[in-house]
């Protein structure tokens, strides 16, 4: 069976082909594209999902494939190939994030006694677009930002959008999760806990809603992706994620 990290690599290339408006089969990588949300950088840009990309070509690729752009997005999945093409992408006015692949089993895991429940994305869009514009001051950008996961929808096997509540019935905090049973794979993304609302375990009451769901439906192993120099890396390492590896995305603009 192929390393847990090869097969997180395959499942998130997977992933933004499958939630694509759009794909551009290139040399080494492939492009993403969606006009229903253009100021997402997650819906339009450029994975390398290859080892031996060439990465003088890739700032070439990335506008010649995604067209015209304020910000252009160049993801790349391998990280020695992140590192050899950190001075030719720097030379094109790329900076770079990196970020960590943090996984764990989900053997044992179950349900918390409150649990976080499935919401339609109906029900969570108020809570998503409240947030968004407290983070961004554009309008426009916070509402692509919350609509595009109509998009994630097409990603996997299956979507859910998990929600916790306060005993009020308040939204407190929220994650999707992705569920493949044929890889073995789930991944958490987005976990968000509302400010008024944080300190009081409703991230976590989220966390162990997914690792459980995971289980039940017979997935071994939860991955997910963080930054590799924020706190919530440390935070997901308190509670049993272990890092394999590591991808690179690449900012100009």
């Amino acid at each position: 069976m192929p390393h847990p990290l090869e097969r997180v690599t395959a499942f998130r290339a997977a992933f933004a082909r499958r939630q694509a408006a759009e794909t551009i089969r290139l040399p080494g990588a492939f492009a993403v594209r969606d006009p229903d949300f253009p100021l997402s950088q997650e819906h339009n840009q450029l994975i390398v999902d290859t080892p031996d990309a060439d990465p003088v070509a890739l700032p070439e690729q990335a506008e010649r494939s995604l067209g015209p752009r304020e910000q252009y997005r160049i993801s790349v999945l391998d990280d020695a190939l992140g590192e050899r093409a950190t001075p030719a992408l720097a030379a094109a006015g790329y900076h770079r994030d990196t970020h960590v692949v943090l996984t764990r089993e989900t053997a044992g895991c179950v349900l918390p006694d409150t649990a976080a429940r499935p919401v339609a994305l109906a029900g969570l869009r108020d809570a998503l677009l409240d947030q968004q514009l407290l983070w961004f001051q554009d309008r426009e950008l916070a509402r692509q930002l919350t609509d595009r996961r109509t998009a994630r929808l097409r990603g996997a096997a299956e979507v859910l959008f998990l929600a916790a509540r306060t005993p009020e019935g308040e939204i407190a905090a929220w994650a999707d999760l992705y569920l493949d049973r044929s890889s073995g794979l789930a991944q958490l993304e987005d976990l968000v806990t509302v400010e008024p609302h944080r300190g009081r375990g409703h991230g976590d009451t989220v966390l162990a809603t997914g690792l459980a769901l995971a289980a039940a439906a017979g997935v071994p192993r939860l991955f997910l992706v963080a930054d590799e120099t924020d706190w919530p890396r440390a935070w997901y390492v308190r509670r049993g994620f272990t890092g394999i590896g590591r991808s690179h995305a690449f900012l100009r603009g």
